[in-house]
């Protein structure tokens, strides 16, 4: 059986689609198995949990007993997908955890597959931190986001050379829609009878990509 996928969507940068991500993700997990568990490490409003609530719960890493019963709920092989949209606040404390405690090493003694999506940005602090994370992370557990909407433009060199995940920029005027807190992204699937617009081909693009990165994560492991 494959194992239990944990989707960690991070940055150490505010305002860089990481919340957007971590909703399309969820939607997508809950729209093809049925279930999905979400978990909201971030401060500001609007987050994770304002927009999918049934699916989501809050978390924290300021201390001890917030780290552990974070990954007492993550790290277990119950065949439910689960999706952390790590807030940039806690990024240092999550990755200084994780090394701490051997969180790859655990996951896959547990039948856990930790993969990380670094969502990129051109500053400073965003290229500290993927090198950080790509001297810690594995390869096949490291997949750098391009978010078309906050990189205009190539990605950093130092940032193209491994996996890569692509998401498409929208139009100011589509983003404005999609970020209202009563949007789904699987309901205007289904609600929306043309398959042509601009929103539904984005949805179904983003869908499709996920997708792929399952297979290639079953393929890994095979």
């Amino acid at each position: 059986m494959p194992a239990t996928p944990v989707y960690i969507i991070c940055s150490p940068r505010p305002q860089v689609g990481k919340t957007l991500l971590a909703r399309l993700l969820a939607e997508f997990l809950l729209l093809k198995n049925g279930n999905v568990a979400a978990f909201d490490v971030n401060l500001k409003e609007p987050s994770l949990l304002d927009y999918l609530p049934k699916v989501t719960e809050t978390a924290d890493v300021i201390d001890t007993y917030g780290k552990m019963q974070l990954m007492d709920r993550v790290i277990v092989d119950d065949g439910v997908a689960k999706v952390i949209d790590l807030g940039y606040h806690a990024f240092d404390e999550f990755f200084k955890m994780a090394d701490e405690i051997g969180l790859l090493k655990e996951a896959a003694r547990r039948h856990v597959a930790p993969q990380i999506l670094f969502v990129a940005d051109t500053d400073r602090a965003s290229a500290r931190a993927h090198e950080m994370l790509r001297e810690r992370i594995p390869r096949m557990n490291l997949i750098t986001v391009d978010n078309e909407y906050v990189i205009r433009g190539e990605l950093p060199a130092a940032m193209a050379g491994g996996r890569l995940f692509r998401l498409p920029a929208l139009p100011g005027f589509l983003k404005t829609y999609v970020d209202r807190l009563n949007f789904s992204f699987t309901g205007y699937l289904r609600q929306e009878k043309d398959a042509s617009t601009e929103l539904h081909q984005w949805i179904r693009r983003n869908y499709f990509a996920f997708r792929e990165l399952e297979l290639s994560l079953i393929l890994q492991r095979s």
